[in-house]
C-alpha cells in the first residue's frame, strides 16, 4: 500500500461533537495526531473514550466537526477505506473470534476485515501473515486454534490481524483487560518493542491505568466529561493535578525510570444535613 505523505497529519479531530437524545456525548473534541507519535487516551469512565473510538472507527457518525487520516475528510472519502486505515483491538473483537480458527487464519482475516475466517488462505495472505506473527512475537501459534491461546497471546494475535491491513493507526483499546500481572507485564513490555520497531504503525492506547504506559508513548490526550481536559507531550499533560482534576480525586502521580504509577488519597465523604 502506498504511504501518504509523511509530513502530514496521522489523524486529524476538529471540534468534533456528538449528540445523541439531547445529551452532548463529545464537546467540541479537537485533537491532532502527528507522525512519529505514540499517544495514550485518559479519562474516568463516562469521559467520551468509547464515543471517540466509535467515531474515529466510522460506528457513530458526528453530529457536527470533522475528522481525517492523512488529509482524507471522514464523509469525502469512501467510510470503508478510511476504516481500512484505522486498526482497532478491543475486547468485542476478541469475544467474536471462532474457537477453531488458527492464530495464522486469525491474522490474515485481518486484510479483510472478516471475523470467523473460511475457505483456504490465500499463498501471499499466508507469507504476510506468517510474517506479522513474527513481528507479533507469535510465530509459533500460526497453527494454534484460538481456543487454546493465553489472553496474552490473543491480544497479539488480535494486533497482528490489526497490522494485516497495513493501517495507519492502531488502536489498542484496554488491552491489558483480563491479563494477570505476571501476563499484563509480559504484554506491556511487548508493546514497547513494538512501538520502537521501524515497521510499527502510530499507536493509540485507551487505558484507566498510568501502570500501563510504556515509554514509548510520547503524548496524552485526557477527556473529562466529553471534553478534552489537556492534550500534548507526556511530560507536560501527565501530572498529579491534571489526572487528580479527570478522576475526581486527590491523586499522586510518580514516575521511575519511565514507568508511572499512581497513589489515591483519601476523599472526604459527602454529608448530607
Amino acid at each position: 500500500m502506498k504511504r501518504s505523505n509523511p509530513r502530514q497529519p496521522v489523524l486529524s479531530v476538529q471540534g468534533l461533537t456528538i449528540v445523541r437524545n439531547a445529551q452532548r456525548i463529545l464537546d467540541d473534541v479537537s485533537w491532532t495526531v502527528k507522525p512519529g507519535e505514540h499517544w495514550v487516551i485518559l479519562g474516568a469512565n463516562g469521559s467520551g473514550k468509547t464515543s471517540l473510538l466509535s467515531s474515529l472507527a466510522g460506528y457513530m457518525p458526528p453530529t457536527s466537526g470533522e475528522m481525517a487520516v492523512f488529509n482524507r475528510v471522514y464523509g469525502e472519502t469512501d467510510w470503508r477505506e478510511l476504516r481500512r486505515r484505522i486498526g482497532l483491538v478491543s475486547s468485542s473483537i476478541r469475544q467474536m473470534m471462532a474457537e477453531t480458527e488458527t492464530g495464522l487464519e486469525t491474522v490474515a482475516s485481518g486484510k479483510y476485515a472478516m471475523i470467523d475466517f473460511w475457505g483456504p488462505v490465500k499463498r501471499a495472505d499466508k507469507v504476510r501473515a506468517l510474517e506479522i506473527l513474527k513481528q507479533v512475537e507469535c510465530e509459533y501459534l500460526a497453527k494454534r486454534p484460538w481456543l487454546y491461546l493465553s489472553q496474552g497471546e490473543r491480544q497479539r494475535v488480535l494486533i497482528g490481524r490489526a497490522m494485516m491491513a497495513q493501517p495507519h493507526l492502531l488502536i489498542l483499546d484496554e488491552p491489558c483487560a483480563g491479563l494477570d500481572p505476571v501476563a499484563r507485564e509480559n504484554f506491556l513490555h511487548f508493546l514497547e518493542r513494538l512501538a520502537t520497531s521501524p515497521a510499527a504503525p502510530t499507536l493509540v492506547l485507551v487505558t484507566h491505568h498510568v501502570e500501563e504506559i510504556a515509554p514509548a508513548f510520547t503524548h496524552v490526550l485526557m477527556l473529562k466529561g466529553g471534553k478534552v481536559l489537556a492534550a500534548g507531550e507526556k511530560k507536560k499533560v501527565l501530572t498529579s493535578q491534571l489526572l487528580g482534576e479527570a478522576f475526581g480525586a486527590p491523586v499522586k502521580l510518580k514516575s521511575r525510570a519511565g514507568i508511572y504509577s499512581l497513589t489515591v488519597g483519601k476523599t472526604r465523604p459527602n454529608v448530607i444535613l
